[in-house]
């Protein structure tokens, strides 16, 4: 058998997730919600969704190595907070609606991404090369814009006592949003111009291979069109997904918050994989520049996003975190800042990390 061209994959996969989206977006309603179609159905726009999710992802990237920076992690960070915020908003407004599905997807995000991420990163580096480095400056920044974007958007609410309950007011909310996006806007200054040594990885980090040859132009075009088709099927199959996700966790008896927690890791499945076999090929630093730099995306620009729609829509926000899920934040950070203070790490931080989510996880199902 003639393996499949990898490039034929990524050209075929949007174009074939865009046409089953029009299609199911043209036959809501008329498709029968039993029997093998009933259960087939949200199988499969699952499995597209996915593949759409990779394409958006894989064409972003190859748009980024032919722009460079800043341009590149522009471009990376809107396709998946796109993404993001049509699967939340989505299934926020889904039948009787998720008001805190946002606060979920963003708290799954950051445990997912500071501990069970970055915990798989530095256990399977450390088991192969005993100890990695890495840039202190680097992690530091990171660290120090995610704490109060953190703090600011899920754990200040809940203190404020201008309206009860998780909630900030319209003022607060618009407030909260702008200096959310500014914080974010001037990291990515910082990353990508001022201080970008920061973020390089060290000469004699043991990288291997060399640097991929840019696109060319005529590649770059196609990949701008292929992804605006990956995204048009994300966003319009997430509709459509959101209605599965809510019976599926109803039937289950599943948690709201296992929503969230299913969201982000659909969304930042692409990320994780390349974090993964970066940290395996002694590429620590590459690997936090993803996977925390994820994290970072996910508050400074959905947040923000979700928030103006939410106030256009008139759809509440609750964005304040249980105390139960403020102690394992505040946890999450106390260690992080332990573990990116040396500038060396091995696999002890990397278990501790892993325990941290197992207990975040643990927590969702059983509060």
């Amino acid at each position: 058998m003639t393996p499949v061209n990898p490039s034929t994959l990524w050209r075929a996969v949007p174009v074939v997730a865009v046409v089953f989206a029009f299609a199911v977006f043209a036959l809501a309603g008329k498709l029968p919600s039993s029997g093998l179609l009933g259960v087939g159905l949200p199988i499969l726009e699952f499995v597209v969704l996915v593949g759409g999710v990779f394409a958006a992802v894989h064409h972003a990237d190859v748009i980024a190595h032919r722009t460079g920076e800043p341009y590149g992690t522009l471009v990376l960070t809107v396709a998946v907070t796109v993404i993001e915020v049509a699967l939340i908003l989505s299934i926020m407004l889904a039948g009787d609606g998720s008001p805190t599905l946002a606060r979920d997807t963003v708290f799954a995000v950051v445990m997912l991404v500071c501990n069970g991420l970055v915990g798989l990163c530095l256990v399977l580096g450390g088991l192969k090369y005993g100890e990695q480095g890495f840039r202190v400056p680097g992690a530091s920044a990171y660290l120090v814009v995610l704490m109060p974007l953190a703090t600011l958007t899920l754990i200040l609410p809940s203190a404020t006592t201008s309206t009860p309950g998780p909630f900030y007011t319209v003022t607060q909310t618009v407030f909260v949003a702008v200096v959310t996006l500014a914080l974010y806007a001037v990291f990515l200054y910082v990353q990508t111009v001022r201080h970008r040594d920061y973020f390089l990885p060290d000469a004699a980090d043991g990288s291997e291979g060399a640097e991929h040859v840019p696109p060319s132009g005529r590649q770059v075009a196609e990949s701008v069109g292929l992804l605006l088709a990956s995204l048009v099927a994300v966003v319009l199959l997430a509709k459509s997904f959101a209605g599965s996700v809510k019976t599926g966790v109803a039937a289950v008896g599943a948690p709201v918050a296992a929503v969230g927690l299913l969201v982000a890791l659909l969304v930042l499945l692409p990320e994780t994989l390349a974090a993964l076999r970066a940290a395996r090929r002694n590429q620590l630093q590459k690997s936090l520049n993803l996977a925390l730099g994820s994290s970072l995306a996910t508050i400074g620009l959905t947040i923000p996003a979700v928030a103006a729609l939410s106030l256009l829509l008139d759809q509440r926000l609750a964005l304040g975190l249980e105390p139960r899920d403020e102690v394992l934040l505040v946890l999450t950070f106390a260690v992080s800042l332990v573990t990116f203070g040396a500038g060396r790490t091995n696999i002890l931080p990397g278990f501790v990390h892993l325990v941290l989510f197992a207990t975040y996880t643990l927590l969702v199902f059983a509060p």
